[in-house]
């Protein structure tokens, strides 16, 4: 099966503009984008440079994990209007990392506050055909508090509220990165699958012995790192996307497969970016074209 190719915007192609990134994303063979927000002018830039629409990130979630109910309340709001912008200008999947706005909120409260506030955003999802996926990154150390970053929360997530408005925005860097299976993740999920993004984890073995699975004492080596692992480009970590082609065709996912990137190495500056860019492409092209 082929699969479309898209990317989230990294910072410093962000800043050239959404109708010179579109044209240059087209330019290059990606055919979908990943946007921060839809609007007009996004949704013109596109559709002027043939590219789909990917996702689309929702904003101010930590709002609605607050223990203040008025926060709750506001930020509830704000996201059903998001839900109807993004419906209203053609959008049909929305972006959610799930990370209270406190720091120190356990998961189980986190959950908590979830169950009795999303049921009523999902159901207005379902009404506007938008579709709500989350992704795994468990949020920052040393709390790590992101709800739907683990199998048993996400499965107690789509018992909570099985809707097929509710699912997965697939990342296998983060399930690598926490040492979860990310080939049986997309056996028992596939279902569930709504996005998937193209990046990738490397282990470090020093720094494994050094600090183990817990983050580095004196500050991690590598930027988006907090230990004995670094997020790179796809085809310099551990995850086989041979593997995850094949499993992604198993559970009949037809989505793109969007590269998100974190790599250090190719940050900083534009040209940076678009090689990390460039090389993302070259390599997950050898297995979702």
């Amino acid at each position: 099966m082929n699969y479309r190719i898209g990317m989230r915007i990294p910072p410093k192609l962000h800043e050239q503009g959404i109708r010179q990134v579109a044209q240059w994303a087209a330019g290059v063979g990606i055919e979908v984008l990943d946007v921060p927000k839809l609007t007009e002018l996004v949704k013109k830039s596109c559709e002027e440079a043939d590219l789909a629409i990917g996702t689309v990130d929702a904003q101010n979630l930590g709002q609605l994990l607050s223990e203040d109910e008025s926060v709750r309340a506001e930020a509830l709001d704000s996201f059903k209007r998001q839900i109807t912008t993004v419906s209203s200008l053609g959008g049909q999947t929305m972006f959610m990392c799930l990370v209270p706005e406190d720091a120190n909120m356990p998961r189980t409260r986190g959950f908590e506050i979830w169950s009795e506030l999303f049921p009523e955003i999902v159901s207005h999802a379902e009404e506007e055909n938008v579709y709500l996926a989350i992704e795994g990154w468990p949020g920052n150390g040393p709390q790590y508090n992101a709800l739907g970053c683990t199998p048993e929360m996400l499965r107690a997530m789509f018992k909570a509220i099985p809707s097929a408005h509710l699912g997965v925005c697939y990342d296998p860097s983060h399930l690598v990165r926490l040492g979860i299976d990310y080939i049986r993740f997309l056996r028992e999920f596939g279902e569930k699958l709504l996005h998937c993004h193209g990046k990738d984890t490397e282990i470090m073995q020093e720094d494994c012995y050094e600090v183990g699975s817990l983050p580095a004492t004196f500050g991690s080596r590598y930027r988006f790192s907090d230990g004995s692992w670094r997020y790179t480009i796809p085809g310099q970590g551990a995850i086989d996307w041979g593997k995850v082609a094949i499993q992604l065709e198993r559970v009949g996912y037809e989505g793109p497969v969007s590269i998100e990137l974190e790599d250090h190495r190719y940050w900083g500056t534009v040209e940076a970016e678009q090689q990390g860019i460039l090389k993302s492409l070259g390599h997950l092209a050898r297995f979702f074209k």
